[in-house]
């Protein structure tokens, strides 16, 4: 999902109609996660620590090594 795409999907969260609004924050959140699967990817790649990475996501070392790490940091940049 492109950035554009993510920040029309934050304006339409904003809809008066609240289905329409909803639908547009579960779509945002996804994309958001795919994008911050992206990154982390990247960023191990550029070998930033699992701390660092969890520093910058505000979450323990060990959150964020489970979230993300081992196989699942493979497949995450798709």
């Amino acid at each position: 999902m492109d950035s554009a795409h993510l920040v029309d999907l934050a304006r339409d969260a904003q809809a008066p109609d609240p289905l329409s609004a909803l639908s547009a924050t579960a779509e945002l959140a996804r994309g958001l996660e795919q994008r911050q699967a992206t990154l982390v990817c990247r960023a191990r790649h550029d070998g930033v620590t699992w701390a660092q990475i969890a520093q910058a996501l505000g979450v323990t070392k060990q959150a964020v090594h489970r979230r993300y790490g081992g196989d699942r940091l493979l497949g995450a940049h798709s």
